[in-house]
């Protein structure tokens, strides 16, 4: 449809062109056997009108591909920066036309000419950029305005306002927390079910359609341990639904030009300028290349984990040998595995051990210890 409304303009665009200037240029070439052309101009509209036809084979897709990327860096882009940009560019604008108007009056063929022009352009991308990058000053400054006001209003009433953090309906409304995205992997986790029940999570989570249909092929799937997956993380989703304080949504935005579930959910959180809640490493990776938030509950988990440091003395249990001669491996009740070095004579026994380091990674937490009585030995 772009396209044929496309090279409907430049039709009619080379169509005026030929009806104008076309007769003129006849007869500036003066060419003596060419009939005249200023009794017929229409004719030269057709001429005109078919060579713009012909040019908008190759010069219409460029146009069509252009204006397609600008509409969706348009549509990717926050509602504020859109609006603020504009505002921006429309105020250069007007100032280039007030500045272009002196100079107009100067009767110098450069300077009332070229000049309206570049100020034209300089002004009103100028404008854009203030205005795109000053959008969280020119908010607050709209902000403090209200709030002053208010308070204005309210001293001259004899009232109280309520205290930071108690503000009105309109300002939480203002200030809405962003949704929260769920992806397929944290729905199967569970683990998300008891961070709602905490309250931690604040503002809507958001059910994608697609996420849905990825859970609801597992469910089907021949495989029983994945038919087990896709039917645990439907429960966890009725669960949330029902039993839990935080509100639910289901989104049935899809994009048919993408056919990656984690790139759905990449493109929509940009769309919605929410956070992608997940515990898939790859996912993360791919949210922080694009710019996207991204809360990992695998990240909350290890943060709320215990402090453990060097020199600290733990009462563990041996369950099996390490990957090293002579370690053995135990867990914390968290699921923290430690390496007790030589401690592989103590599997299957309960023993008191030193940590002697902790190594902190993206897959999680690692305590390296020995035995006490190494330490009691030195």
């Amino acid at each position: 449809m772009l396209r044929w409304i496309l090279q409907l303009f430049f039709v009619l665009t080379g169509g005026a062109i030929g009806y104008l200037f076309i007769p003129e240029l006849i007869s500036f070439i003066n060419i003596e056997t060419a009939p005249n052309w200023t009794e017929h101009p229409f004719v030269g509209a057709v001429v005109g009108a078919c060579l713009m036809y012909l040019g908008t084979f190759w010069i219409v897709d460029y146009l069509v591909h252009g204006m397609q990327k600008v509409e969706e860096m348009i549509v990717n882009a926050p509602v504020a920066d859109v609006l603020f940009g504009t505002l921006g560019l429309v105020f250069g604008l007007v100032v280039a036309f007030l500045v272009s108007i002196p100079l107009n009056t100067i009767q110098l063929p450069v300077v009332s000419e070229l000049v309206p022009v570049f100020m034209t352009f300089f002004l009103g991308y100028f404008g854009f950029k203030v205005g795109f990058k000053k959008r969280d000053e020119l908010t607050q400054l709209f902000t403090s305005a209200k709030v002053g006001s208010k308070e204005k209003q309210a001293k001259e009433e004899g009232q109280f306002l309520p205290a930071v953090g108690y503000a009105d309906k309109s300002d939480q409304t203002e200030h809405a927390p962003k949704p929260k995205i769920l992806d397929t992997s944290v729905i199967i986790d569970g683990r998300i079910s008891d961070v709602c029940k905490t309250g931690f999570l604040e503002g809507t989570l958001i059910i994608p359609e697609f996420v849905l249909e990825e859970l609801q092929h597992i469910a089907d799937s021949s495989d029983a341990l994945k038919r087990n997956r896709g039917r645990r993380g439907l429960d966890i989703l009725n669960s949330i639904q029902k039993d839990q304080p935080i509100q639910v949504r289901i989104e049935d935005i899809d994009f048919d030009d993408i056919q990656e579930v984690d790139s759905k959910l990449v493109k929509l959180a940009k769309v919605m300028n929410g956070f992608v809640v997940t515990n898939d490493f790859n996912l993360n990776k791919v949210c922080d290349l694009q710019g996207v938030a991204v809360l990992n509950i695998n990240d909350l988990s290890n943060a709320v984990k215990p402090v453990v440091l060097p020199g600290e003395e733990l009462h563990v249990q041996v369950i099996k040998d390490g990957k090293e001669p002579d370690q053995g491996v135990a867990y914390l009740d968290d699921g923290t595995m430690i390496v007790v070095e030589g401690g592989k004579e103590y599997i299957g026994r309960q023993v008191e051990v030193v940590v002697t380091s902790v190594l902190q990674t993206s897959a999680g937490r690692m305590i390296f210890a020995k035995p006490k009585v190494y330490e009691q030995a030195l």
